[in-house]
């Protein structure tokens, strides 16, 4: 059980640290200067944690097993962090901005999910998303 359920708990407390940080950046930097910063330490964390959690390891080795999937990954990461960075100079509060995007990133991943994983796509799924779009409706009511 612990096994299943510690991944998704750092990411949760990840997210929270993230989120965070993202709104904490400072509005008068340019967000892309900011994440030189977060880039580098973010390769120095991993290096250490490769060496230090590894067995041994020949991080030249590793390299070759790679395919296209981290690239691309590097880039996007890109546009992740900086459209949270100008959601939050635009004015998005902490509270709504990630569960709009999450909401619509669940609805879309479901149809993803589907065609390119087979994964099932069954009723509960559909009623929890439409559930999920109902909520943001009741969010963004003034």
């Amino acid at each position: 059980m612990f096994n299943y359920v510690w991944p998704i708990a750092l990411v949760i407390l990840s997210n929270v640290v993230y989120q965070i940080c993202a709104k904490s950046v400072p509005k008068e930097i340019n967000p892309f200067a900011s994440l030189t910063v977060t880039y580098l330490v973010g390769a120095a964390a991993s290096a250490i944690l490769y060496f230090t959690l590894g067995k041994n390891g020949n991080l030249i080795k590793e390299y070759s097993k790679l395919n296209w999937a981290p690239f691309v990954l590097g880039i996007v990461i890109v546009g992740l962090e900086t459209g949270w960075i100008y959601a939050y100079k635009a004015g998005w509060q902490v509270s709504t901005g990630f569960i709009v995007q999450s909401a619509v990133l669940s609805a879309m991943l479901l149809v993803i999910g589907h065609f390119l994983y087979q994964e099932a796509f069954t009723w509960n799924k559909v009623v929890g998303i439409v559930i999920c779009l109902i909520g943001l409706a009741f969010m963004n009511c003034k």
